[in-house]
């Protein structure tokens, strides 16, 4: 291949446009196939010179194709892709299907292509190079793609044998032999996608410079251009695509938020939120609410679980368009409760939900079984969005609603005689339980303010679950740490740590309820370029030995499996259900309550 037909390896702002110019089809399009006259001789040469001249041709045709098509890619940016594209099929915490793995490969190459066309381009900058790289000629491309099917076919052989060995540890089903073509397919397809955005947005660069260039240098016109054009999309997408899809989302979510689901209809108990005397309406409680205050074991069914009468649990919650902000909200929650005659209960707790109000059934239907239904508890909601987007864009609200119902619930508790205050804990998963602990500085304030505390599926914003794994004893991992002995706060990813370490636990318990396969609590931006503990010592329960920290690309990894973390059994990944009722009767201590209770209701239990 000649040098002037090749492409050169230079960044988005001179990398060369494709040829477009077509062949002439007139000349090349054979004509059809006829039966051979002898009465008509000059037709048949005529169509032997057509043909001879067709099959000489189409070689020539197939190969400017594949020239022409080859221009739109640098070999540096495809061979830095292609390792990014096998990094992305490295081991990591969560099984993945093969279309979610064939769109992460393909994100991942597309991430790579950019990078090495950039550093291609950065160095020759930086030398000061005004003519291009010399192109790669064509056998090294065709090294390239025997590279990337030998490497690829390699790298999905262990893919496969990762994902077996996690999905046999978690107890999820193996992917069938089709699945990992289909990983390259996507891959390629996904590539192809983001590789003609890009394009297009380099070629916005190159026009740009070459209006630029007409009153001003070379190199300065280049830098200007992409500047401008950064600027340009960064505008684009903060001012106007971030801000209508947030108001699409919301409005999208809110419409989400009025519906009503078949499990859920109007309370006829005055003990419930939008019931009879209830201070907010059922239609103003969001979907969650309602969800929320229509379920949940009934008086019939404590007592017969129980073996004695129960009472009729007090459950209220009050919406996100109930009050003027969060803290109206806040003051309303608080006075419902009191209305309802929360404050008259044993138990008193304090939920903080995820964005859209959810509350994961199982942490209160156990504390409603374990005090027979003599207990109260009182939420809020703060967003429309779900938790994932709240935890990118509502952190500062969700601090705020934790931080306002906690105050406004303990204000009413205090007021009371002592003898007469009910026991109050707080409680709270994932994004809830950031919120939930947005009350207190420390483990030390935690513990005096209230009569215990369950945080399950902490997130990184979590800052007193920070410092007390920060500060962990000497020798406790830090997917499991130890604090201070274990004297006030527990971590434990499973029932039977709560006994770990074998030592005094002091009344205000605190428990910690994670798991080390969680990339929820383990995503952090640090781990772009830091090698965290949990895999520089020794590896949880459920993550592979195999995983390895790669910079850049276990950051990676672990945020894409965030957005498939609640996709897995109990017991892992962002999934909690059994350890639930084991970590609230370890904290609690319920009168009458045996392990053997525990046992029995973990069945009649239920996420969601």
């Amino acid at each position: 291949m000649s040098t002037d037909s090749a492409a050169t390896d230079n960044d988005p702002v001179a990398i060369s446009a494709p040829d477009t110019a077509a062949p002439d089809l007139t000349t090349e399009t054979a004509a059809p196939d006829q039966t051979t006259d002898t009465a008509a001789p000059d037709l048949t040469t005529a169509d032997s010179e057509v043909g001879t001249a067709h099959e000489a041709r189409t070689p020539h045709r197939i190969t400017t194709w594949w020239q022409n098509h080859r221009r739109r890619y640098g070999y540096v940016g495809m061979a830095v892709a292609l390792v990014f594209l096998w990094l992305s099929m490295t081991p990591s915490l969560l099984p993945r299907s093969a279309l979610f793995q064939g769109v992460v490969s393909g994100a991942s190459a597309a991430l790579g292509y950019c990078l090495g066309v950039f550093a291609s381009w950065l160095v020759r900058f930086m030398m000061s190079r005004d003519e291009p790289w010399r192109p790669a000629r064509a056998r090294w491309w065709t090294y390239l793609g025997a590279l990337a099917l030998l490497g690829t076919a390699i790298m999905l052989i262990w893919w496969s044998r990762w994902q077996d060995q996690l999905r046999d540890l978690m107890g999820v089903d193996r992917l069938s032999w089709g699945a990992y073509p289909l990983v390259a397919i996507i891959a390629v397809l996904v590539f192809m996608l983001l590789m003609t955005i890009g394009q297009a947005w380099a070629g916005l660069v190159r026009w740009l410079v070459g209006k630029l260039e007409t009153v001003a240098p070379p190199r300065v016109s280049a830098v200007a251009a992409a500047l401008v054009v950064v600027l340009f999309t960064a505008f684009v997408l903060n001012g106007v695509v971030a801000k209508y899809s947030m108001k699409a989302l919301n409005s999208t979510f809110a419409a989400i938020d009025g519906e009503t689901t078949a499990d859920s209809s109007p309370p006829t108990s005055p003990l419930r939120s939008g019931g009879p005397g209830s201070l907010v309406s059922w239609d103003s409680l969001g979907r969650q609410g309602r969800i929320f205050v229509s379920n949940g074991p009934s008086q019939q069914q404590l007592s017969d679980f129980n073996g004695r009468p129960a009472q009729f649990p007090v459950r209220t919650f009050v919406g996100l368009g109930s009050g003027d902000d969060l803290r109206a909200n806040a003051q309303l929650a608080a006075e419902e409760l009191e209305r309802a005659g929360g404050l008259d209960r044993a138990l008193v707790a304090v939920a903080s939900t995820t964005g859209t109000g959810w509350i994961n059934r199982a942490t209160v239907d156990s504390l409603e079984y374990m005090y027979n239904g003599n207990t109260a508890t009182v939420s809020m909601q703060y967003s429309y969005l779900p938790s994932w987007l709240s935890f990118l864009v509502d952190a500062e609200r969700a601090r705020q609603a934790g931080l306002a119902l906690f105050e406004a619930v303990s204000e009413r508790v205090r007021a009371r005689p002592e003898a007469q205050r009910p026991k109050l804990v707080v409680f709270g998963e994932s994004l809830g339980s950031f919120a939930g602990e947005s009350a207190f500085g420390s483990v030390q304030s935690l513990s005096a303010r209230t009569d215990g505390a369950l945080f399950v599926g902490p997130t990184f914003n979590n800052t007193i679950w920070k410092d007390a794994t920060r500060q962990r004893d000497p020798g406790s991992p830090e997917w499991l740490p130890v604090y201070d002995g274990g004297s006030q706060v527990r971590f434990i990813a499973d029932g039977a740590d709560l006994d770990r370490p074998d030592g005094p636990w002091r009344p205000g318990r605190v428990v910690y309820l994670q798991h080390a396969s969680d990339p929820i609590s383990w995503w952090s931006p640090s781990l772009a370029l830091s090698k965290p503990d949990w895999l520089r010592e020794q590896r949880g329960r459920d993550v592979l030995g195999s995983m390895r920290w790669i910079p850049f690309v276990t950051f990676l990894q672990v945020s894409a499996d965030m957005a498939v973390s609640n996709g897995v059994p109990d017991g892992h990944g962002h999934t909690f259900l059994a350890a639930i009722p084991k970590a609230w009767a370890a904290i609690l201590q319920p009168p009458g309550w045996t392990p053997e209770k525990t046992a029995a209701l973990i069945p009649l239990l239920r996420r969601s």
